[in-house]
């Protein structure tokens, strides 16, 4: 599976992006997809994750602004992002767990500032 995520931008406070994960493979075959972030000087941590079996989970510090979906048309994982705050900024980076390995794409950045 190759992963590619895209939609990434400078966006003012209380702004919204969505970001996209396309794969290589059928979105829904992929069990768990998650994304993550990591800021300048910090570890890379979870935002939230999907399985194909609908369920979904958010950090505490991005619940109620940002949701997780899977969309079968584009065959891509989103992350609709909304009320944006600069603590938001971070390289976001999508994941997939497929046959027990740990796939990565290669990030794009979410500068919020104003």
């Amino acid at each position: 599976v190759q992963l590619q995520a895209f939609g990434g931008g400078l966006v003012q406070p209380g702004g919204s992006l969505r970001l996209s994960c396309a794969a290589s493979k059928d979105i829904f075959s992929i069990n768990f997809m998650a994304w993550y972030r990591q800021a300048p000087g910090k570890q890379r941590e979870l935002v939230a994750f999907s399985t194909n079996s609908g369920m979904t989970h958010y950090v505490d510090s991005v619940k109620g602004r940002f949701t997780i979906s899977r969309d079968a048309a584009g065959n891509t994982m989103d992350l609709q992002m909304n009320s944006l705050k600069p603590e938001d900024t971070a390289k976001y980076y999508c994941n997939a767990q497929y046959d027990g390995t740990p796939i990565w794409g290669q990030g794009t950045l979410v500068t919020v500032s104003s």
